[in-house]
């Protein structure tokens, strides 16, 4: 059962092994973000009888493209928004977009913000309402509960900027990350900070959350700023540190 009139109902589709394919709904229609495929996308919105109004993209990556052009057969009217400088990698994009750019989806403003590192040429969306209690925050494979995503063609200094961008936002920010990854990165955190009890405690709080069945996300701005290394690196020689750690760091 839907939820009715809320500022901002977001739905989680777990698909592959640890993709998270959000859906945003407002009233009867539908944003879908990052559909990694599409067959469960589209059995969900059917079900719950939601047009499909547009599909963010914020990286090239199959994980996060591979539903889209099925999903818009099925709704050919459907906006698929994307980088401009992705025009060869997402060539199936409608609404071309650039860093900075604001646009207008479903009754709230949604500015893109550039975000080098993972990718070139990652973007966020960020999603502020007039008198909302949060804002929205979808970073794609930027930033993760904990973490953040693996320099595959940017470099150490890109991901240190795009994460200082991120961390510039209001701290009640809701973070919509694309992958199920927040437990294992906390377990890295604690080997770094073994006595870190926010790093502890917001652990114990997740592994029940999974034990149950429940998604870790969203997180908030907040709650990373007190436990994701990452976000918490002072310097790129800092940042880079943590991030070649992590990368041979095995769970």
């Amino acid at each position: 059962m839907l939820k009715k009139k809320s500022e901002f109902t977001i739905y989680p589709i777990t698909v592959l092994q640890d993709n998270i394919v959000w859906v945003w709904v407002h009233n009867c229609n539908a944003v879908v973000v990052d559909p990694s495929i599409s067959g469960p996308v589209e059995k969900w919105l059917l079900e719950k009888n939601l047009e499909l109004k547009a599909i963010l993209q914020t990286h090239h990556h199959d994980d996060h493209i591979g539903g889209t052009q099925k999903l818009i057969k099925r709704w050919p009217e459907a906006k698929v928004v994307a980088s401009k400088k992705e025009l060869t990698r997402i060539p199936f994009q409608t609404f071309s977009v650039n860093n900075n750019d604001i646009f207008h989806l479903m009754d709230s403003e949604i500015k893109v913000i550039e975000v080098h590192g993972h990718t070139n040429n990652h973007i966020a969306f960020y999603i502020s309402k007039e008198n909302s209690k949060h804002n929205i925050l979808f970073p794609g494979d930027t930033l993760f509960g904990g973490g953040c995503g693996r320099l595959i063609e940017g470099t150490p200094s890109q991901m240190f900027e795009s994460l200082y961008k991120l961390n510039s936002l209001p701290k009640n920010t809701k973070i919509y990350s694309a992958h199920e990854y927040t437990e294992s990165n906390l377990k890295w955190a604690l080997t770094i900070e073994p006595k870190n009890n926010s790093i502890l405690k917001r652990l114990k709080l997740i592994k029940n959350k999974r034990q149950k069945g429940m998604s870790s996300l969203p997180s908030t701005l907040s709650e990373e700023r007190e436990t994701n290394l990452f976000l918490r690196a002072e310097n790129v020689e800092e940042f880079t540190m943590l991030r070649r750690h992590k990368d041979i760091w095995k769970c």
